[in-house]
């Protein structure tokens, strides 16, 4: 059977890249277009808030109208440096953007909390999907969601070694996926690495970002200095034909294709900056969504993929 397509959409300000401040939330105009063009191939996107689009009028009106209608999902996305309760980290926290998982377990918690439950009230039902902000995932945010009623995570980047890349300038960094299985597992709260084999009924279910990593032993280990030679299913300017490839890939459970909000907009991103680099993003999205329908890979949200694995799937060993 194909792969199931899953649209997951980091909901989030502009160009969140540069530090501006204040942070503006104009990208919301641009969802009606890429929800509509998931649509005509029968993709159902999972859109993924955080804190100041869950503010922005635009955007809940939009995604109250695709709640509505059945095509899409919320879930959550978390900026630790601008969601409430604002307690500082580092001598300034919008600058070095940490990590949820940096800062203190209570006012983690506290964050997660607040955002969780404006969403459900705004939204008037409740969150079964979450991708950490940053990437930055560990096993007590895991334990957190599953508590609180979420059933699948997508933070993980098989390959990915995120150490490097700091939040807090006198922290560890994020997380280091170098281990990290590529098809979905039952995650294993005391090492979210490895899958859990006797897997509770309430277990989160981890669906890792689709990623190619090279397997030559030189081609790894440059990877632990960068992560730019990944294939990632991930719009980038330059890789419409390798997108394509990923779906072309027959040993794949799933496909997890992400993309930020704003790099929807011209200017909402380094990666597309002007109405010419959006005009290539829209034709490679087109080009990759028609590839994947021809190839029969059925769209699903996060939280629909979640449930039907769990419904299908015995606890198993998961290859990496």
């Amino acid at each position: 059977m194909p792969a199931p397509f899953i649209i997951t959409i980091d909901t989030e300000g502009d160009n969140v890249w540069s530090r501006a401040q204040p942070l503006t939330t104009r990208n919301s105009v641009c969802f009606p277009k890429f929800q509509a063009l998931a649509e005509r191939y029968a993709f159902r996107p999972t859109w993924l808030v955080n804190w100041e689009m869950a503010h922005d009028a635009a955007c809940v009106e939009f995604l109250r109208d695709v709640l509505k209608r059945e095509v899409g999902e919320v879930g959550l996305h978390l900026h630790a440096w601008d969601t409430p309760p604002l307690e500082p980290l580092t001598e300034d926290d919008g600058r070095h953007h940490p990590y949820l998982i940096e800062y203190p377990e209570p006012l983690m918690h506290a964050k997660l909390e607040r955002l969780m439950g404006y969403l459900e009230e705004t939204f008037q039902r409740p969150l079964r999907s979450h991708r950490a902000g940053r990437w930055a995932f560990d096993g007590r945010l895991a334990r957190w969601l599953r508590e609180h009623g979420f059933t699948a995570d997508c933070s993980v980047c098989p390959g990915v070694n995120w150490r490097t890349t700091k939040g807090d300038p006198n922290g560890a960094g994020g997380t280091d996926y170098r281990q990290a299985p590529h098809a979905p597992y039952f995650i294993n709260e005391n090492n979210i690495l490895e899958p859990d084999e006797s897997a509770a009924p309430d277990a989160l279910l981890e669906v890792p970002m689709t990623i190619a990593v090279p397997q030559s032993r030189w081609s790894r280990a440059l990877l632990e200095i960068s992560s730019k030679r990944h294939h990632w299913l991930r719009p980038n300017r330059h890789n419409g034909v390798a997108m394509r490839q990923r779906v072309d890939e027959t040993n794949r459970k799933h496909l997890m294709f992400m993309i930020h909000s704003s790099e929807l907009m011209s200017g909402g991103s380094p990666t597309f900056p002007d109405e010419a680099s959006i005009d290539s993003l829209n034709a490679d999205l087109e080009a990759l969504f028609a590839h994947a329908q021809a190839r029969g890979c059925p769209g699903r949200t996060l939280g629909e993929f979640a449930a039907e694995w769990r419904a299908a799937t015995p606890p198993m060993v998961v290859e990496k």
